[in-house]
């Protein structure tokens, strides 16, 4: 069954349309409707591209946030072999909200860690909605040095709406983790690929996401706050996240212009949830050519470069 965001509902009534002509002479033999739906199939495919010729952001928003949209599980599965997931922060527990463990890149090891939402209602429970606890982020920290020990690359996929803020996140020093996180990825001697691959929200997304190369879906979103949470604040009214997300820049293009992101993946049209092989398949190509662009890079040399790219944002925009 297809999910459709709210601006589709013209999109889902009339592939619905069609599906119900095709159920109709699946129930009646001799019945023939295949040009009926052929016109209604076209008919969809047309408003499809309209739809998604120019999304404002807050539609991108949406997209990224769809439920059916290929989560870190989904690209562990089927980008990387022998998979071995390593568990715990060895202080308080293991936190399900984060994934990571050894794995192989075109047959290549490598260190990857991601942010895990869960794909139905018991998953997302299990996994917090990717909203990492501070034993998640003390995981990260602990993979993050164990790569550096033996060499690893470390590939970090994003997809959180933010760092959980419970009581007892911030009771265990949430922000403190989120920090240290952020400290492992800017001194790892090793390289690190960082993919936003749905959203990337406030510093519980940088805490992965400050890597060598970082590398957005083109209907990815990654802001310092959600819209609604942007709005909450400036307006005192949730329901002014459109204009929260305008003026975020969240989008994976002004992110690009603004030096943020160094690279954007393209998505099939209508998202990634509506084509998982093409979308999953244009993330591994990217990856495997930003760790050629990084092999042979390590040491002091590449943990200054790294600090440097992150020191040097926005003194284009101070300087005009």
């Amino acid at each position: 069954m297809t999910n459709y965001l709210d601006f589709e509902k013209p999109l889902a009534e009339i592939e619905g349309k069609a599906e119900e002509l095709r159920a109709m002479a699946r129930q009646s033999e001799g019945m023939d409707i295949e040009s009926e739906a052929a016109a209604l199939d076209k008919k969809a495919a047309d408003m499809l591209v309209a739809l998604y010729k120019e999304l404002t952001p807050w539609r991108k928003c949406q997209v990224a946030r769809h439920p059916d949209r290929p989560h870190c599980s989904d690209y562990i599965k089927a980008l990387f072999t022998e998979y071995t997931p390593l568990a715990g922060d060895r202080n308080f527990a293991d936190d399900d909200a984060v994934m990571g463990g050894l794995a192989r890149f075109d047959g290549k090891p490598v260190m990857v860690i991601g942010h895990e939402k869960g794909s139905d209602t018991k998953g997302r429970i299990k996994h917090n909605f990717g909203m990492a606890r501070p034993e998640g982020y003390r995981k990260a920290v602990r993979l993050i040095e164990m790569a550096g020990k033996f060499g690893l690359p470390v590939i970090t996929l994003i997809d959180t709406a933010g760092a959980y803020p419970g009581k007892g996140a911030e009771e265990r020093g949430q922000s403190e983790a989120i920090a240290r996180s952020t400290e492992a990825c800017l001194q790892a001697g090793v390289p690190l690929i960082s993919i936003i691959i749905g959203e990337g929200g406030s510093g519980g997304a940088v805490a992965f996401a400050t890597g060598d190369r970082v590398a957005m879906l083109e209907h990815s979103i990654y802001s310092v706050i959600t819209p609604e949470g942007c709005a909450s604040i400036l307006w005192k009214d949730s329901e002014k996240m459109r204009e929260a997300a305008e003026a975020l820049r969240l989008t994976a293009k002004d992110l690009t212009q603004l030096g943020v992101v160094d690279r954007v993946i393209k998505e099939p049209l209508g998202g990634a949830h509506r084509d998982k092989p093409a979308t999953l398949d244009a993330v591994r190509k990217a990856l495997a050519e930003m760790l050629k662009e990084l092999d042979g890079k390590k040491g002091k040399a590449l943990i200054a470069s790294r600090r440097k790219k992150y020191l040097d944002l926005g003194s284009k925009g101070l300087a005009a």
